[in-house]
């Protein structure tokens, strides 16, 4: 069989899931020939089974190949912002951009890099060439995206972006708007939550044409536009909830399993055992809670002494709501908004950050959980 021929199996071993038949066939290639597309793809593939230190190796020796690629750079620079290497990130998606400036998404990604960092000035305004926000400027609406300029008077229409926690992270700008009127669209789960802030609140059950604004705005960019930096970012809490009661430790150690790395970010069933093993410990699943949206899960939140969680949703409408919060994170897939090396977090004075010392090490951080919690539930009150 030939080289061609060998690669051509392995690449469908890859796309149907037999990731083993895939890996040996495409360790087979690279014994007979310094293939980029089998580096690039083994590595790929060693990457999404979390063997990095393998797939960094061969991503280097595939840019060797093909070192005037922006797509080799960029690929690169994907892999070094998810292990953290935020470096090694920044001078691949800069090399990226040199090959080719038009690769919109990797000066977005360059943002996320900087803003992970605490670069905000110079992370804001590239995070605005995120592809998402430049298709929605393309819709061509009867208004103008707002820019910055005053708002007073004038009526503002924010459109939904991104996931549940990123809504929530941004509706703390809503009261920083001074505008005459906010229409805010949302999930729906968020919509009786989000019923507190001024503005007009319209779930997004399905796209929504927006009409009778002076401008319309992404609530991802609102940051950029007021230019918002560490020490000027909206203090939380800025939502609030009637406590239920019940006091205790809630805890969330699932995520979307929809999300691409929920494999790295969500501990695995025996951890999540344990977590739910603490004392007091009660589970935030909605299955369990029977909560139908945010605010049902914010009310019982507002009751709870402490929440422990890897869902970062949670983490975002507990730190919301000001409740001590412990974020356990993954040492893969480093969200810019935790920023890097930083066990507290500007945007929720209440979250406390729990990263792992390596990756898939969720021993280690529910060791430093149990021993913190020793000392955080002798200073809780008793009745």
């Amino acid at each position: 069989m030939d080289v061609d021929e060998a690669l051509r199996l392995a690449v469908d071993r890859h796309r149907s899931g037999d990731l083993a038949g895939a890996e040996t066939g495409y360790r087979a290639v690279l014994d007979e020939a310094e293939h980029p597309v089998a580096l690039r793809n083994l590595a790929v593939l060693l990457e999404t089974t979390e063997r990095t230190d393998e797939a960094r190796r061969l991503y280097g020796r595939w840019a060797t190949l093909v070192p005037e690629s922006a797509a080799v750079w960029q690929t690169l620079g994907n892999f070094h912002r998810f292990t953290g290497e935020l470096e090694a990130a920044e001078r691949a998606y800069r090399r990226a951009m040199e090959l080719d400036s038009s690769l919109r998404q990797v000066q977005a990604d360059l943002g996320l890099v900087l803003l992970a960092e605490g670069r905000f000035a110079e992370g804001w305004p590239l995070y605005e060439q995120r592809p998402r926000r430049l298709r929605t400027a393309a819709r061509r609406l009867s208004f103008p995206e707002w820019m910055g300029e005053p708002l007073a008077g004038k009526r503002l229409f924010v459109w939904s972006e991104q996931g549940y926690g990123d809504q929530i992270m941004m509706a703390r700008f809503v009261r920083e708007l001074g505008a005459a009127h906010v229409t805010l669209t949302c999930a729906p789960g968020l919509a009786r939550l989000f019923a507190q802030l001024p503005a007009e609140i319209v779930p997004l059950a399905e796209e929504l044409q927006a009409q009778a604004h002076d401008f319309w705005v992404l609530p991802m960019s609102i940051p950029a536009k007021l230019g918002v930096r560490e020490a000027t970012i909206p203090n939380a809490p800025y939502l609030t909830a009637p406590a239920r009661p019940g006091g205790g430790i809630g805890v969330m150690a699932r995520g979307n399993p929809a999300y691409a790395w929920d494999r790295s970010r969500s501990p695995p069933e025996a951890i999540r055992a344990e977590l739910l093993a603490l004392p007091g410990a009660v589970s935030l699943e909605p299955g369990d809670t029977g909560a139908a949206d945010f605010q049902d899960t914010a009310e019982i939140v507002a009751g709870l002494d402490l929440v422990v969680t890897s869902d970062t949703s949670v983490a975002h409408l507990a730190g919301a709501l000001g409740k001590p919060t412990w974020l356990l994170l993954s040492d893969h897939g480093l969200d810019w908004r935790w920023m890097r090396g930083r066990a507290d977090s500007p945007w929720y004075p209440s979250l406390t950050l729990y990263r792992q010392p390596r990756a898939g090490d969720w021993a280690a951080v529910v060791a430093e959980v149990r021993r913190d919690l020793a000392q955080f539930t002798n200073a809780v009150p008793q009745d």
